[in-house]
């Protein structure tokens, strides 16, 4: 016999979590993970890397301040660190899980699949629901080679008791090279393999070569155009075979190569819910060829960046759609994205490719800030921001930020994005100076 709800989410991540909260009061909710709570971000992802991030930025600024009022360069001590991180991560699942027990949210571990349009299995028992949110995520891919079994994820890297002396990471995207800057500032020699000569091929190449080269001068190692062939293990070392014919030995290797939607086990087809090796494809109101079954988050095949807000939104926007028969279309607000790296580059908006190929509608203002007085204070060795404006609007429509503060900038950039805020406006505003904030006109040119 079937147990009745009215929504069932599966997956407790912040997607999961966002559509469930936003549920509860009208509904009985039931919320379905397979593993941990609170999905991957806070457990194995974007929170753990910020906090293990933050000694590397601190680190970062004293190396940037000698001899300019600094003496000695600290050193990150790896399992203090950790200790550091795991004290954040570990109360995590349980806290996710009571707080949902708290709101009157039923909640329940296992692994569920779909038995009909309208029923799951979870174990030994079944749920019946009028509506289903799928918030499942993604999990990272292992390249296909020999000694695959040998390579590592992103979520071995995040819980290492010691750092590896010798570590490569195989990939040129946001993981591999976040990790990577980690590693190399906590005293390891790092390796990076990446197929082609580019890195984060979604930002300027202007800006991720000037990337490549701040890192490289940290110590990481780029293999360009290269490829692992194979891992072979040697009692506790790896030797690592490239397309080129080298041979480098490493005491750990990492895959960062891409990640899948978390869809095998669910059985979709009983539900009649199409989906790609992409993910699912969702209509406007993010609803599945099965109109009552809805899906949010990074199982999405969507073009829209895979983050952590960007589900949050989604899934409180499913909560609306749910609840209300009189909801517009999906409606993404502009996404800032942001690479912590050494320095970071953050963007939003139109893409500067883009711009360039409309001269007619869009004037580009980029702009070398390396000798303002923000960036001179914090002893920056180059610094850029470019700013994309609408010729007919004269709004703020896109922005890149070169900087070890990128996250911060970008994030008053697209706000004023938000808020449509020209520049007359901007001057009628008065910010905290000196601040970052206080250089805003000046990005309006």
């Amino acid at each position: 016999m079937a147990t009745d709800f009215d929504t069932i989410v599966i997956g407790a991540g912040p997607g999961g979590l966002a559509a469930a909260y936003g549920l509860a009061e009208q509904q009985r909710v039931l919320v379905v993970e397979a593993d941990l709570w609170g999905g991957t971000c806070p457990n194995r992802g974007c929170d753990p890397k910020k906090m293990l991030y933050s000694a590397v930025a601190a680190r970062d600024e004293a190396r940037r301040l000698q001899q300019s009022g600094l003496d000695g360069v600290p050193t990150i001590n790896w399992p203090e660190l950790m200790t550091f991180k795991r004290q954040y991560t570990q109360k995590i699942p349980q806290g996710t899980r009571s707080g949902l027990k708290a709101a009157g949210i039923a909640t329940i571990q296992g692994t569920p699949r779909f038995i009909s349009a309208d029923q799951l299995q979870v174990g030994d028992q079944i749920y019946r629901a009028a509506h289903f949110i799928i918030a499942t995520g993604q999990a990272p891919v292992l390249p296909d080679i020999e000694g695959k079994q040998y390579l590592q994820t992103s979520t071995d890297f995040l819980d290492l008791s010691q750092l590896p002396p010798r570590i490569a990471f195989v990939g040129g995207g946001y993981i591999a090279l976040e990790l990577a800057n980690i590693a190399v500032s906590a005293g390891a020699q790092v390796h990076i393999f990446q197929h082609n000569h580019r890195i984060l091929r979604d930002f300027p190449e202007k800006d991720t070569q000037l990337l490549a080269a701040a890192l490289t001068a940290k110590g990481i190692h780029f293999h360009w155009d290269t490829t692992l062939a194979s891992v072979t293990k040697h009692q506790e070392t790896y030797s690592l075979a490239t397309n080129a014919g080298q041979q480098i030995n490493v005491d750990a290797v990492f895959a960062a190569t891409g990640r899948r939607p978390q869809l095998t086990s669910l059985a979709l087809a009983a539900a009649g819910v199409d989906s790609t090796a992409k993910g699912i494809t969702v209509n406007d109101h993010l609803q599945t060829s099965n109109p009552a079954i809805y899906a949010v988050g990074d199982v999405l095949a969507k073009s829209q960046p895979k983050l952590t807000p960007v589900a949050s939104f989604e899934g409180r926007y499913v909560a609306q759609v749910i609840l209300s028969t009189d909801v517009k279309a999906i409606a993404y607000p502009v996404i800032p994205q942001v690479v912590y790296a050494s320095p970071e580059i953050a963007q939003v908006g139109v893409k500067l490719d883009d711009a360039k190929q409309q001269p007619q509608r869009y004037r580009i203002l980029d702009q070398d800030v390396t000798n303002w007085y923000t960036f001179n204070r914090i002893k920056e060795a180059t610094a850029r921001v470019t700013t994309i404006f609408d010729r007919q609007t004269q709004h703020l429509v896109g922005a890149i930020v070169y900087s070890s503060i990128a996250e911060e900038v970008i994030n008053y950039l697209t706000f004023l994005m938000s808020k449509q805020v020209t520049k007359r406006q901007l001057m009628q505003m008065m910010t905290a100076y000196p601040t970052p904030a206080s250089d805003l006109t000046y990005y309006y040119g």
